[in-house]
């Protein structure tokens, strides 16, 4: 009997028809990823095996996950098929202390407020007061994951790969049958993308059923089957020694950039001001407590440097970025300048943000619910998480021009938060370009984008770095993703530069 089984089912969310006619069996002791292009369907197919998403028509079978459930608790009518399913999305579900899921942008970077979230042990101990029958315990994902030197830790003061293993231990702690996970890999250096593997490897050969939404190059090693969506449907399915990825469209047949409408809109911005010095750090140490996230950091950035951030999980790429954008108090004790003027000396953090373009993992998840993306792009003018006022007919056309440069001109209407996850990461890209600013600071934009969406961001970046002098700060774990207009490189690792 199959644990869940989609039987010819659409499913559909206010309105729009997000999957149809799926037929995917997970038999036991199958591993499955789901690969296909950004916007595909893989994140709502995962949404659908957890039962937050309904087939209608059509269903999901779930008789033999309920019959599991019915053997663990027999004697719980409660306990029902959906209480062994485990589901991680690309958006860390944390809350405060006050049980709200709202944080503002800055939180990670001021300590005392930094202390409003739960630690890496109160967050575990919440987990397993929900557990169910099984053999994860609270001791045992300590241990699985490495969690122990975090115990102590704030939430918000996780890397990105440590948020990742926290989340995976606080879903086994359910003690699941099935564990959904979407993009796992994302945002992880090399290193941590092979350790999660062998974790994943790991869980799989304790019993619980992994499906995986991944891109078609990082399948991770324990999975034995592949589902490719196209457009909603399920393209193919079958054992992943029968699974070949699709190739890469070649470069000349990608869509070209439309050079004369980037020059114009880089001409309908502001122009930037003249500055001798973009970024100047010498000797820049940052310190939680005992913890020293940067230590003697000399750094300087000047007009129309390109230069590539790189370094492992946990280096402090994400702290060093937020003292250049005013989003870390601790900038004011610095020995830093930022666009020829020495930090502390009256500037407000609008001063600094005004001539900075920026985008990270994390900005997407702090615009309001209902701002379209058109709305998204036009707050870029004042560095605002949405429109804080009435839009503006001349900024909105030129936001709307910087989304169909991105191919988003079908979406400027469409709310931020149904966009895909590629959409929203474009938007956010459109936004950070759209004031012509002298520093564009990049950290991990490609993140959530499929490789025919990454190589067209990267054809535009190269293009913009030719016709302006705009500077760039480009952070990512892939060599592949930087763009040829690189000219320079600082490399950190525990913080320091090396």
């Amino acid at each position: 009997m199959s644990l869940l089984a989609l039987e010819n089912a659409t499913v559909r969310h206010l309105g729009r028809p997000l999957l149809t006619g799926l037929n995917l069996a997970l038999e036991p002791g199958q591993h499955w990823a789901l690969v296909g292009p950004s916007g595909a369907g893989k994140s709502a197919l995962l949404a659908t095996l957890a039962g937050t998403l309904t087939a209608n028509p059509g269903r999901l079978n779930a008789d033999g996950l309920g019959a599991l459930a019915a053997a663990r608790r027999p004697h719980d009518p409660l306990y029902n098929w959906t209480r062994l399913v485990a589901r991680i999305g690309a958006r860390a579900d944390l809350r405060t202390r006050a049980n709200t899921t709202e944080f503002y942008y800055q939180q990670r970077y001021n300590a005392a407020d930094a202390d409003a979230t739960f630690t890496v042990a109160e967050h575990l101990a919440a987990a397993a007061q929900a557990a169910g029958p099984g053999p994860w315990t609270v001791a045992r994902a300590i241990e699985t994951l490495r969690l122990g030197p975090l115990l102590s830790r704030s939430l918000l003061q996780l890397s990105n790969g440590e948020t990742k293993r926290l989340l995976l231990a606080a879903a086994l702690l359910k003690n699941p049958a099935l564990l959904l996970l979407d993009r796992p890999l994302a945002g992880l250096d090399a290193a941590s993308r092979a350790s999660f593997d062998a974790l994943l490897t790991e869980i799989a050969a304790a019993g619980v059923m992994l499906v995986v939404a991944t891109g078609p190059t990082e399948i991770p090693a324990v999975a034995t089957h592949v589902a490719a969506l196209a457009d909603g449907r399920i393209a193919w399915a079958g054992p992943r020694a029968d699974y070949r990825a699709p190739s890469e469209a070649p470069a000349a047949e990608a869509a070209a950039v439309d050079a004369a409408e980037l020059l114009a809109l880089l001409a309908a911005g502001a122009p930037a001001p003249a500055f001798e010095v973009l970024v100047q750090l010498a000797g820049a140490s940052v310190r939680y407590g005992d913890k020293v996230v940067l230590d003697d950091i000399h750094w300087t950035v000047r007009p129309g440097e390109r230069w590539a951030l790189l370094g492992p999980n946990g280096a402090g790429k994400s702290t060093l970025l937020s003292l250049l954008n005013g989003d870390n108090p601790q900038a004011y004790g610095q020995p830093l300048t930022l666009f020829d003027r020495r930090r502390g000396t009256g500037e407000s953090i609008w001063d600094i943000k005004k001539h900075i373009g920026f985008v990270s993992p994390e900005l997407f998840q702090h615009f309001p619910a209902r701002s379209a993306a058109a709305s998204v792009v036009e707050s870029g003018f004042d560095d605002t998480l949405g429109l804080r006022g009435p839009s503006q007919p001349a900024r909105a056309a030129v936001a709307r021009r910087w989304l169909a440069l991105l191919g988003l001109e079908g979406q400027a209407d469409t709310p931020f938060r149904q966009l895909s996850a590629s959409g929203q990461r474009l938007c956010l890209l459109a936004r950070a370009l759209v004031k012509n600013p002298a520093l564009l600071i990049l950290d991990e934009p490609a993140q959530g984008l499929d490789g025919a969406q990454q190589q067209q961001f990267r054809r535009v970046l190269e293009a913009l770095c030719r016709a302006s002098a705009v500077a760039l700060i480009y952070v990512s774990h892939y060599q592949e993703e930087l763009p040829a207009t690189i000219t320079h490189t600082l490399r950190l690792d525990g913080g320091k530069v090396i």
